[in-house]
């Protein structure tokens, strides 16, 4: 299914390009070139330490929630800065292990676009926003095709 822009009332302003971003800060600094002489072990072992950056900004995301609600006030801007850098890290951890980002959104997104709004016992959210689930026949994306230096290390 391919959606054009038409299709949706777009609220948001479109500058730059994320993935594109963050090659260019990895280049900057040399990580691509050192990421280069890392050993099979040691390349899961760099995966290891992105993920567990990963946790430790959705961890700093939680802590703001659960502190304004001990302390309300403003902890948005908090907020703000845990989710970017989780796509940060993210987007960043793609790029370093050669992933084709864009294609694998493509492939995520039109995925999601062929589910339907429902309910998932599993993950209720109360009845006030819709979710959305799997509906008969729909099919999860592949990637096997696109798993850049990944396949070092899930062998």
């Amino acid at each position: 299914m391919t959606l054009d822009k038409k299709d949706f009332v777009n609220d948001f302003k479109v500058e730059g390009d994320w993935v594109a971003d963050m090659h260019a800060m990895h280049a900057k600094y040399g990580v691509p070139e050192a990421l280069a002489k890392l050993d099979d072990e040691k390349l899961k072992k760099f995966l290891k330490f992105r993920i567990d950056f990963l946790q430790e900004e959705l961890d700093e995301l939680k802590a703001t929630l659960e502190e304004d609600y001990k302390n309300p006030g403003s902890r948005a801007d908090d907020a703000v800065d845990a989710m970017i850098d989780l796509v940060v890290i993210s987007i960043g951890t793609l790029d370093l292990f050669q992933v084709d980002a864009y294609e694998a959104w493509a492939r995520v997104y039109e995925a999601n676009l062929n589910k339907e709004v429902g309910i998932k016992p599993s993950r209720p959210q109360g009845g006030d926003m819709p979710d959305l689930i799997k509906k008969p026949g729909w099919k999860a994306p592949t990637h096997a095709d696109n798993v850049g230096l990944l396949s070092r290390v899930f062998k």
